[in-house]
């Protein structure tokens, strides 16, 4: 239990599109609107984790028409997300945030964030912690897994929106988000390559 607990943290900690996005939302649009966010992130978490624990997830994976479509789907999608967050409330020729992502940009990033997937295999496939019963096993680790991911992920929000309460100068904030957003697309090619 004390392993799993502890890959959890370190899974978590290590930053990945859920993270860098959460902070992202924060710094650019504030707190309470990044609420809606990290909601729609934890439906798509838990909901990744049922296609994993399901088997659905290796079905999909295993076949490389689905895989590929998959990753290419979460490349465009995480670049459209990281330009949002880079050019937040900036008047940029060619990107204006007209609104807030809220529960279903977080949902749908989930859904096609590759480090999701990789994650939750390692986490339901790599740690027995009740071999007697699978069922109390999976349930044990999904409370686990969101009583630790809650407050890391609203903990990342209000890092981002303290970002956002400061009084930066207009270059610093676009710096800012620019760092986050390329951050995430560093980690999201990453994950791509790991799964490939």
């Amino acid at each position: 239990m004390f392993a799993f607990v502890i890959a959890v943290l370190l899974l978590l900690a290590t930053p990945g599109p859920g993270v860098l996005s959460t902070a992202g939302v924060g710094a650019a649009f504030g707190f309470r609107p990044g609420l809606r966010y990290v909601t729609g992130l934890c439906i798509g978490t838990n909901l990744v984790a049922l296609i994993v624990v399901s088997g659905l997830a290796a079905v999909i994976l295993a076949n490389p028409w689905a895989r590929n479509g998959l990753l290419l789907a979460s490349a465009i999608y995480l670049g459209y997300l990281a330009l949002r967050i880079a050019f937040a409330g900036r008047r940029i020729a060619f990107i204006t945030a007209t609104s807030k992502p809220g529960l279903r940009a977080g949902l749908l990033l989930q859904l096609i964030n590759p480090k999701a997937y990789a994650v939750n295999l390692t986490w339901f496939s790599g740690f027995v912690l009740l071999p007697e019963s699978l069922l109390l096993e999976t349930l044990v680790k999904f409370v686990i897994i969101n009583l630790i991911w809650i407050p890391i992920h609203l903990l990342w929000l209000m890092a981002g929106s303290a970002v956002n309460r400061l009084d930066l100068s207009p270059r610093i904030h676009f710096c800012i988000n620019a760092t986050m957003a390329l951050a995430m697309l560093v980690v999201v090619a990453l994950a791509i390559f790991s799964l490939r």
